[in-house]
C-alpha cells in the first residue's frame, strides 16, 4: 500500500446532485455550484489526503461555474511551506485555482 503522504497530488472527482439543497438559493432558475462547496471539497480533499485542515484560503479565482449534475476533478499539488494549489476542472474548461495553507 503506498503511502499517500509521499504522492505530490491527490486527484477526486467531484459532482453536486442537482437536488443539493443549495440549489434553491443559489440561483433559482439557473443554479450553480456555490463557490463555498468547491473551497469545501478542496479542505475535505486535503483532510483526506494528509489528514491536514486548512489554515486560511491563500487566493481563489473562480473562472467558470459548475452546473448541478456535471461532473468535475479536484486535483491537489503540493507546494512549499504547507502551501496546496488547487484545482477544479469539467474536462478540458478550468473552473476554479486556488492556493490552501495547511494546519500544522
Amino acid at each position: 500500500m503506498t503511502d499517500t503522504a509521499d504522492i505530490a497530488s491527490y486527484v477526486r472527482p467531484l459532482r453536486f446532485d442537482a437536488a443539493h439543497p443549495s440549489f434553491a438559493g443559489h440561483f433559482p432558475g439557473r443554479p450553480i455550484v456555490a463557490g463555498v462547496l468547491l473551497i469545501e471539497q478542496a479542505a475535505e480533499a486535503l483532510r483526506d489526503w494528509r489528514m491536514a485542515g486548512v489554515r486560511q484560503v491563500i487566493d481563489a479565482k473562480f473562472l467558470a461555474p459548475l452546473l448541478p449534475d456535471e461532473d468535475a476533478e479536484l486535483e491537489l499539488i503540493a507546494l512549499a511551506d504547507s502551501r496546496y494549489r488547487f484545482t477544479i476542472r469539467r474536462g478540458a474548461d478550468l473552473l476554479l485555482r486556488g492556493t490552501l495553507e495547511a494546519t500544522a
